[in-house]
């Protein structure tokens, strides 16, 4: 069977409003997932020198267990239809979308946590050492020393981790969300049609993960260049 092409031109607007919520919940969810996942890591990888740091260490510990052991589906199905199902902003209910960054924001911190835990413990132990001896706070010198030293390590895999939520945004299906994937098996039911969709999809996702792999190159080529000065 021949593809309309004009349903392609009918559907330009939905696919670019599809694509921009995949882009939307990608970024917001990185974000989640990297300001958490850094405090994550930080807690596991403090000295457990009082009842605190233990306490933290051990609620870390279980909240990145539950979001790596459980399937991201099984997630997003509890934020929509439990947690989130009875909480109002404004009397609305909070809108699929924004459960879908947060669900996948929550779930990725749990992975960026580990990436960034080890990114810290990479860190030669003496930088920690020199900075007390300067007399740098803990946390001062993990802001100022550690971490920055840290990044060169932890960058790479967090590109691949943007990169995967790029494509995992199409999960987000099962809570109602009209994300670019879903857009375009709207167009494949309507059309009756198979391969054009699909290698459009394909296509559009390859050269959003080629944009996302050059900036995250350049990213890396500053960053040697700023170890060279």
């Amino acid at each position: 069977m021949q593809f309309d092409f004009s349903l392609i031109s009918d559907a330009a607007a939905t696919l670019g409003r599809a694509y921009g919520w995949t882009i939307f919940i990608t970024v917001g969810a990185l974000v989640i997932g990297i300001i958490l996942g850094t405090l994550i890591a930080v807690c596991k990888v403090i000295p457990k020198t009082n009842i605190v740091a233990k306490i933290l260490d051990k609620i870390v510990t279980v909240y990145v267990a539950i979001f790596r052991g459980t399937p991201l589906t099984v997630q997003l199905f509890i934020f929509y239809f439990i947690i989130f199902a009875k909480i109002t902003f404004f009397n609305t209910n909070l809108h699929p979308y924004f459960i879908a960054v947060i669900g996948f924001g929550l779930n990725s911190a749990a992975y960026v946590s580990e990436t960034i835990r080890a990114g810290i413990l990479s860190v030669d132990k003496g930088q920690m050492e020199a900075g007390r001896a300067l007399g740098l706070s803990y946390g001062k010198t993990m802001r100022s020393v550690i971490i920055p030293q840290a990044a060169k390590s932890i960058i790479p895999p967090l590109g691949n981790e943007a990169i995967t939520l790029v494509k995992d945004t199409s999960v987000a299906l099962v809570i109602g969300v009209s994300e670019f994937f879903t857009a375009i098996r709207s167009i494949v039911a309507a059309s009756y049609n198979v391969l054009t969709p699909y290698i459009f999809a394909a296509i559009v996702y390859f050269v959003t993960v080629l944009i996302m792999t050059m900036l995250l190159n350049a990213l890396e080529k500053r960053l040697r260049r700023s170890d060279n000065r």
